[in-house]
């Protein structure tokens, strides 16, 4: 384990240098504010609100509870629902207690979620009622102990499972390298990846906050789910440096402006899709959004004129990043500031060395396109007991030095600003969330009519993006359309559910068999500009 030395909570003038700081516990920090700014509203659910001393609080006797059942340092929980209090609760408790916790999709299938909760060698797993009932049909394949969050039938309920008023964990000690969260980023086929993002990484995100206005006047709106890495770059900066955060359970446009008016929000996380749902709202006008100090957005692809818009109605400033879950390098494009570059994703943030490389794994001439590889000190430490999907995941310069991957294609201006141009991969993100085409592929071969299925991602107002699948049926076999894109919409995820399915005859392909995906994707949009 290597040394490192902690930061004391203790100290005010350590709290005032937390940008210099190399390393601190993001539990110790709450803690601290706890003692410092006890009664200050940490978070705040519909008419509930929790205080500082009352979080810290709750933490404790979550991780106590958590100890009292037999978890270690390093041992791993899971999580499975809509964004509450006692979801924060159990998530913090969990760190405080060295334990990782990995959050899981409730869009997820129930044989999904529990490859999932079986990978990251979960003990207990913490659900609502939504998630648990998704989970009944094969709940006695489930190894960890049920616990539900919010005190309905089906478990232990969490008021009866948490420790008592005034418990305290035992103190341990929490190394940089220890892991903080396992975050899973596919999850239809059995075997997802879970990254796993340590301590030291986490606090990274934390440091860069100082610079984006985060601090005990922040009141941050989050209507975007715990489990994704999109949120969690902006809750724990938020709760870390002592301000307030806003938790919404599922997205809706009007709640979202009567909240952020309410509350006087300064700061926000949402993917593209959001955005242009709330410009489009009749009412956006209508709203007193002055206080904003600054908005986020990541995830998925923003085109500038969307930035534009944002620009010219809302007030604040705005923040774009562009990474990976995995970490890496990051690329931040403050479009307020540059707001002749909103057709770039900006440039490479303090600290963070991004490079673009060719198919051979050659660094790229200067304004060539190239495949985006990135290092900093935010990095994942693995794919969790996927040694060999971690390594392909990597690349090395030539001193060795380790950079994550992103499948992205890339270009850089001649002021350091990179555009992407397109995606080597064929990941769809729609409304925010990953969708892996080789994922919904792998259901279709599971039908007996069907000989091959494609699925790529066309434009959606809606989402984003959205799959669409091409499929050939074997030869002589009857099927319809309508009747095969039900059939698999019910096998898959929420977030991963077909918009539309064409038969066809044959799938476009290379002279070497490869199946020409962006014919597919040309085809679409076509048909969908007449």
């Amino acid at each position: 384990m290597p040394e490192f030395a902690p930061f004391n909570p203790q100290c005010a003038a350590d709290l005032a240098q937390l940008s210099e700081q190399p390393y601190a516990v993001i539990t110790d920090l709450i803690r601290f504010h706890a003692r410092q700014q006890p009664q200050d509203a940490a978070l705040i659910q519909g008419e509930r609100t929790l205080d500082y001393a009352a979080l810290d609080a709750l933490i404790d006797r979550a991780a106590a509870a958590l100890q009292r059942d037999g978890l270690q340092v390093g041992d791993a929980l899971a999580i499975c629902a809509a964004s509450s209090i006692e979801y924060v609760a159990i998530f913090l408790g969990g760190l405080r207690a060295g334990v990782a916790v990995a959050p899981l999709a409730p869009s997820s299938t129930a044989e999904s979620l529990l490859g999932m909760a079986a990978d990251a060698g979960a003990r207990l797993f913490f659900a609502d009622a939504a998630s648990a009932a998704e989970l009944t049909p094969l709940a006695d394949r489930l190894s960890a102990r049920l616990i539900l969050l919010d005190d309905t039938d089906g478990g232990l309920r969490w008021s009866d499972w948490l420790a008592p008023p005034g418990a305290q964990p035992a103190p341990v000690a929490i190394a940089p390298d220890l892991p903080f969260n396992i975050i899973y980023s596919s999850g239809t086929t059995g075997a997802p990846k879970g990254i796993v993002q340590s301590h030291q990484m986490r606090w990274m995100h934390v440091q860069r906050g100082t610079a984006s206005g985060y601090g005990p006047q922040a009141v941050t709106l989050l209507s975007t789910p715990l489990y994704s890495n999109t949120t969690l770059v902006s809750f724990f900066p938020t709760l870390t440096l002592g301000g307030a955060v806003v938790l919404m359970a599922k997205f809706d446009a009007s709640a979202y402006l009567a909240l952020a008016q309410q509350h006087r929000v300064t700061h926000t996380m949402l993917v593209p899709v959001q955005y242009r749902r709330l410009l489009a709202h009749p009412d956006f006008d209508r709203f007193d959004l002055s206080s904003f100090v600054m908005k986020f957005c990541t995830s998925a692809p923003f085109s500038a004129d969307l930035k534009q818009q944002i620009l010219q109605r809302w007030p604040g400033g705005l923040l774009e990043y562009y990474g990976m879950t995995e970490g890496g390098g990051t690329c931040m494009l403050a479009a307020h500031e540059f707001p002749n570059k909103l057709h770039t994703v900006g440039c490479p943030a303090p600290g963070h060395d991004i490079r673009l490389i060719d198919d051979a794994g050659n660094e790229v001439a200067p304004g060539e396109l190239g495949e985006v590889v990135g290092h900093s000190p935010a990095m994942m430490n693995a794919y969790h007991r996927q040694p060999g999907k971690t390594a392909e995941a990597e690349w090395h310069d030539a001193a060795g030095k380790r950079f994550i991957r992103t499948g992205d294609i890339g270009r850089f201006d001649e002021d350091g600003f990179l555009t992407l141009m397109d995606r080597k991969k064929d990941m769809i993100i729609s409304g925010g969330f990953n969708v892996y085409p080789s994922d919904l592929e792998a259901v279709f071969q599971q039908h007996p009519a069907v000989e091959v299925a494609a699925v790529v991602g066309v434009p959606s107002e809606r989402w984003g993006e959205t799959p669409v699948a091409f499929v050939a049926a074997r030869h002589g076999a009857q099927v319809q359309a309508a009747d095969l894109l039900e059939w698999v919409n019910q096998r898959l995820g929420k977030t991963q559910r077909l918009a539309a399915l064409e038969l066809v005859e044959a799938l476009p392909r290379s002279a070497i068999g490869k199946v020409l995906k962006r014919e597919l994707r040309d085809t679409q949009k076509a048909r969908a500009d007449l």
